[in-house]
């Protein structure tokens, strides 16, 4: 079968045969994947940037980790899913022995294994999987919606430990998909104003709109703090960063309220410089949020049983497997919010 593959420590993909999966060994689940999301780190794998060189034991490997397929066979000892149920995948998955596990945070494990990062991906027919990780789909959710399920946990993920509370205003930096799933889900919590700022980034910002925010920013034409000001009538409790862009953390620290809230999901390839001495007297938090957890599985896949048709407008491109370089490309260049491939 065909696969989309990281072949070395460099920049690029190929498309290469590689064997079909045998048989699931006890506890795992063979899907036959029906849609796969490139994601930004996918993008970051792609151009091979600083701070994935932790990936290097791994290749050879088949990227691809949000997505959703269909159960085709089962491993020993495995009675959930059953073979022919459409499931999304929590792609990392725990030890369950380490200290962290044993503490109960398996998002913190320290051996994790994570689909499409240190072992095979979806980018490709047909993935193997943990069965513990499936999440099946509700009726009316189709292989799409699911694909989407990951990239809304890791945006669930951020406000949790941002600690969003009903009212809070809030800014999100960065236009790609986790940032709009983050304004998207920070506004159905009930949080006021919710501005959504890019840089020149009109294509995905008026996605953005088209999905129900309303206040938009494009750092191109306007400055973040006036922006902010304008809309906010002054700095905000609570800032997200979702861009993987340094400089971004310091400018969000310009817009926060005393005692405000900054949480960084972004993976940046150089440090930040910033004033300490100023985030002290403002009683300003910094905040890292990664990846997701079980919970906010549970909870997107209820979700997108409720509102999944709204949030489809995330889906901005779909390609064969086959046109899975030109996604990358289009997503890199961002000219697309998410390309779904299809194997």
């Amino acid at each position: 079968m065909k696969a989309l593959r990281k072949r070395g420590a460099e920049p690029g993909l190929s498309i290469v045969e590689v064997p079909r999966p045998g048989a699931p060994c006890a506890g795992e689940v063979l899907i036959a994947v029906e849609a796969a999301g490139i994601c930004g780190s996918d993008v970051h794998v792609y151009e091979w940037t600083s701070g994935y060189e932790w990936m290097r034991a791994a290749l050879p490997l088949t990227l691809g980790h949000e997505f959703a397929g269909r159960v085709v066979e089962v491993g020993e000892g495995v009675s959930e899913p059953v073979p022919g149920d459409l499931v999304t995948v929590q792609p990392t998955a725990s030890c369950s022995a380490c200290a962290a596990c044993r503490r109960g945070h398996p998002d913190l494990c320290t051996a994790k294994r994570t689909l499409g990062l240190t072992r095979d991906g979806a980018f490709a027919p047909l993935v193997t999987a943990p069965a513990a990780s499936c999440f099946r789909l509700p009726s009316g959710v189709d292989a799409e919606l699911g694909a989407l399920t990951e990239p809304l946990c890791v945006a669930a993920h951020a406000l949790e430990v941002g600690g969003l509370r009903l009212g809070h205003s809030v800014v999100v930096l960065g236009a790609g998909t986790i940032g709009q799933a983050i304004a998207l889900l920070a506004k159905r919590a009930g949080a006021a104003p919710v501005i959504l700022a890019g840089l020149d980034d009109a294509p995905r910002l008026a996605a953005a709109r088209d999905l129900g925010i309303e206040h938009t920013v494009d750092l191109a034409a306007e400055d973040l703090e006036a922006a902010v000001t304008r809309i906010a009538g002054g700095k905000v409790e609570m800032v997200l960063e979702a861009t993987g862009v340094p400089v971004s953390i310091r400018d969000g620290l310009g817009i926060l309220q005393r005692r405000g809230v900054l949480v960084t999901t972004g993976i940046h390839a150089e440090p930040v410089a910033f004033d300490l001495t100023g985030l002290v007297r403002n009683q300003h938090q910094i905040r890292g949020s990664h990846a997701s957890t079980r919970r906010d599985f549970e909870t997107v896949v209820r979700l997108l049983g409720e509102e999944g048709d709204r949030l489809r407008a995330m889906i901005t491109h779909r390609l064969p497997l086959e046109d899975g370089v030109r996604g990358f490309e289009l997503s890199r260049q961002r000219s697309a919010l998410k390309v779904m491939l299809r194997p």
